[in-house]
């Protein structure tokens, strides 16, 4: 019996789960543009309240305008350089490279496009609830306000 008084057998299969790179799961919801695959979510993992997976964007490509409803998600960037633009009108944009995070909080219409015209554009996805993808058909600014991120709690 464990601390809690229950048989450590319940553990092997109801506790930690590895999902291999090689096995995500791309029959989800996609956006054009890029190639969504899930790793973790209700359906494969039991996740109750993240979803996470991996997207691929070719060089030089960009995604569709969409949004995830009322979840936050972060992409991390693994390796390439993430231009991303959002706002009603995808008027604003910010870079991101390597080793980098990216916040979208609840229903920012956004846009990811790969700056990189050499390599594919891979990054790392986590969501605070199981996958949600809105595509919008919206009209876009010609020339977006560059934006600056800033950490709240730093001074630049």
């Amino acid at each position: 019996m464990s601390e809690r008084g229950e048989e450590p057998a319940r553990w092997k299969f109801d506790g930690v789960r590895v999902v291999t790179g090689s096995a995500l799961d791309y029959d989800t919801q996609q956006t054009p543009g890029m190639l969504r695959g899930a790793a973790i979510d209700r359906a494969r993992a039991g996740a109750q309240k993240l979803w996470a997976g991996a997207v691929t964007i070719e060089p030089n490509a960009k995604t569709g305008a969409h949004h995830h409803g009322e979840l936050e998600s972060v992409i991390y960037v693994v390796k390439g350089r993430a231009r991303m633009r959002w706002g009603e009108r995808l008027e604003f944009t910010a870079e991101a490279g390597p080793g980098d995070f990216i916040f979208v909080p609840p229903y920012v219409p956004h846009q990811e496009i790969n700056a990189d015209p050499g390599e594919p554009l891979e990054c790392v996805l986590v969501r605070s609830g199981d996958a949600t993808v809105v595509n919008l058909d919206i009209p876009m600014v010609e020339e977006p306000e560059s934006v600056r991120w800033l950490d709240v709690t730093h001074t630049p």
